[in-house]
């Protein structure tokens, strides 16, 4: 058995049956507008923070510096503990939001947690739009952020429950798509608004992240609760039959796919007589590879750079000497349009190559332009004095740019949400998910507030810190992170006994199928 793959038997699989049916796909999408305004907030924040209107109301500092203060570092003209508090409040308020989420989400249903943070969303554009001060603008990002807490907590569980077993890698990376696709949006309408004459475009760019949002609230009023949440809440399961044959399409057998959401639920509360779900998860050593995984994979898909770029890759643009209007398009087409087309290329790959095959090749692409961006970076921007590095290597810059984001939307960007949504037994699966946002938060936190002080110390040196991650990152994969391709969602729990590494450290255990055998039903 090769290093970190999982040979499981042919017969020990449950295959259950189920269309792609109307029904499922106009319900994932509905909920996929959760994705589209984390890709919005993400892609908006990086473009309002590079137009002058906006920096010189609330930001004149850096407006200044940025004007021609020919004694600052082209590396650091951008280096403001307020201008980065402006982008990282939202994801410290996501941070104390997740956990409170996680109740909701475990108690509540999938459907309450989203139609809470759509309502959060929609408080926070509207204030956001209207802001007079630096406190507007921060409260604005920070109800944003409440809503990004609930959101992100179960947009991702409510596409792995909704999906159908053998496509369930499609349908969960459809969480990142939108994230690509509303990042491309707020590229677009960045680009768009700067033009806008009077200097109030960021208002509408900030405004209408309300769009989505009312989509999302109004959309998660009607969706059905997944059957795997509602067995959870204790819900008649006659009722759930019914919805699961509705998502799977008619005539087609669930009984398999419903025995094993049961058994399950009812192997969870066999062996922790339902306690509570977070605590289960921190000390009991079955569940140890998920915590690991719930914590390890966030945490390298922040510090794979990505969030740097996308935060800030008009600022980035104009460090290298792009004038405002030509960064915010280059913005768009590099981070939007290529995120886009790479995340999509991912929904098709991803059930038929495997999780694994991914995240190794996207890996070794984006190790490959961090080194090269660096490289040029440090030798062709000059650290002081006016101008940037030429045409001929900032469009250099601008491709590979576009060639690290194409191997992160098929690779960290999607896997680093389904992996984690995938990996969970029933009964800690909202705990474990509420740790997965929690942590991602937090290292976004960081990355946002650190990335413009770090660009200013390290200089260049900062590419080959994010590409020294992402070699860890790629080993870490290769050798701790088994092959989870078409393996039913309730019967995850397999892989790990059968890891190499990962089976000495939960040892034998019961899983949906053994607690059926011995009549725990």
């Amino acid at each position: 058995m090769a290093v970190g793959i999982v040979a499981v038997e042919d017969g020990q699989d449950r295959r259950y049956g189920g269309r792609i049916t109307a029904f499922v796909v106009l319900s994932c999408m509905t909920a996929g507008m959760g994705g589209v305004i984390f890709g919005y907030d993400i892609g908006v924040a990086g473009g309002v923070s590079s137009m002058e209107p906006f920096l010189r109301k609330f930001f004149p500092d850096v407006y200044r510096r940025m004007r021609g203060d020919t004694r600052v570092s082209n590396y650091c003209k951008f280096d403001s503990q307020l201008l980065t508090a402006f982008t990282s409040s939202l994801y410290v308020a996501g941070l104390l939001t997740t956990f409170l989420a996680s109740r909701v989400t475990a108690g509540r249903g999938r459907k309450a947690s989203m139609v809470l943070g759509g309502a959060a969303f929609l408080a926070g554009a509207a204030v956001g739009g209207a802001s007079v001060n630096i406190y507007m603008v921060i409260l604005g990002r920070v109800l944003l952020g409440v809503g990004l807490g609930f959101a992100n907590q179960a947009v991702p569980l409510y596409l792995s429950e909704m999906a159908p077993a053998r496509l369930r890698g499609a349908f969960s990376n459809g969480f990142q798509l939108s994230v690509g696709i509303g990042a491309l949006a707020a590229n677009v309408i960045n680009f768009g608004t700067e033009k806008i004459s009077g200097g109030w475009g960021w208002r509408v760019s900030l405004a209408l992240a309300g769009v989505p949002a009312g989509l999302l609230t109004l959309g998660a009023l009607f969706l059905p609760e997944t059957p795997s949440s509602l067995v959870q809440q204790g819900k008649d399961r006659r009722d759930v039959a019914r919805l699961l044959q509705k998502v799977r399409g008619a005539g087609v057998d669930v009984g398999d796919e419903l025995d094993d959401i049961v058994a399950a639920a009812a192997a969870g509360e066999a062996a922790g007589a339902g306690g509570d779900g977070l605590r289960r998860l921190l000390v009991e050593r079955r569940y140890r590879p998920q915590l690991v995984m719930a914590v390890a994979i966030p945490f390298f898909q922040q510090v794979t750079g990505i969030n740097a770029i996308a935060f800030y890759a008009p600022v980035l643009l104009r460090t290298i000497g792009m004038g405002e209007s030509a960064s915010l398009l280059s913005s768009a087409m590099v981070t939007g349009v290529v995120g886009v087309a790479s995340t999509f290329a991912s929904m098709l790959a991803v059930d038929r190559f495997g999780r694994r095959t991914l995240f190794l090749a996207g890996g070794a692409q984006m190790l490959a332009s961090q080194v090269l961006i660096g490289a040029i970076m440090a030798a062709e921007l000059r650290d002081s004095g006016g101008g940037g590095v030429g045409k001929g290597w900032a469009g250099v810059l601008i491709l590979l740019i576009a060639v690290y984001v194409a191997g992160f939307g098929w690779s960290w960007g999607p896997l680093g949400w389904l992996v984690p949504s995938e990996i969970f037994p029933l009964e800690v699966r909202a705990a474990g998910q509420s740790v997965t946002v929690a942590v991602s938060f937090a290292f976004t936190v960081f990355v946002a507030q650190a990335f413009l002080s770090m660009l200013c110390h390290m200089k260049a040196g900062i590419f080959f810190f994010f590409a020294a991650w992402l070699a860890v990152m790629t080993a870490f994969v290769y050798l701790l992170l088994p092959e989870t391709k078409g393996v039913p969602i309730e019967q995850v729990g397999r892989v790990w006994r059968a890891h190499w590494f990962w089976s000495r450290v939960v040892g034998p255990g019961p899983d949906a199928d053994e607690a059926r055998a011995g009549g725990k039903l």
